[in-house]
């Protein structure tokens, strides 16, 4: 259904009209907010384009653990959110910039550890080499967008905790290539629900 040429078309409507969910995961750390972005890799293959996803390994401070877009805190140098999304999927997974057609960027995202993430979707196409860096990405992986944008597969739950009750976006989703179970959840989750809101609004 979502094609390369339908996406370029979305992106380019600058007079849209949508809502992004709204935020529900008010848990914050006593930290300062923090700028970031991360990449949201649509890669072109045959059958329809894949969300490629990474998982964190388990020893990091933030998100340990947790399946993620690549991307990360914005720096000085960056100079634009766009840039820091490129630079951390070079760093994260080496993936090639030559490789990715950016098509435009989603609302800020906060997540409950307080960063402020813009997502930057992009289009990649086939023919790449994946290089992770050991010390942050466990895997890299693959979803189709289809998948991800059928709301039968978005499921809300919600979790206890010492603080108050915090409700969460999860789309867990069993690998028919690998055979594995990928629990997609929190921010990656919530921002792919907003893809699926900007995706389905009406023109």
């Amino acid at each position: 259904m979502w094609s390369a040429d339908l996406l370029r078309a979305r992106f380019a409507m600058a007079d849209l009209a949508w809502q992004p969910e709204p935020l529900e995961e008010r848990f914050f750390k006593d930290r300062e907010p923090a700028d970031a972005a991360v990449l949201v890799p649509l890669v072109q293959r045959d059958e329809g384009l894949h969300v490629l996803l990474t998982l964190r390994t388990a020893h990091l401070n933030d998100h340990a653990g947790q399946i993620s877009f690549p991307g990360g805190r914005c720096e000085p140098q960056d100079g634009h959110p766009i840039e820091t999304a490129l630079r951390e999927t070079v760093e994260e997974t080496g993936l090639a910039r030559e490789f990715i057609e950016v098509l435009g960027t989603m609302p800020v995202y906060q997540t409950a550890t307080n960063f402020l993430v813009t997502p930057v979707v992009a289009l990649v196409q086939p023919g790449f080499e994946l290089q992770p860096d050991a010390f942050e990405v466990q895997e890299v992986f693959e979803v189709p967008l289809s998948f991800l944008m059928d709301s039968d597969n978005h499921q809300q739950r919600s979790l206890h905790t010492p603080i108050g009750e915090r409700t969460f976006y999860a789309m867990p989703y069993d690998s028919p290539v690998s055979g594995k179970n990928y629990f997609i959840w929190g921010a990656t989750a919530a921002m792919l629900r907003n893809l699926y809101h900007f995706l389905h609004a009406k023109v």
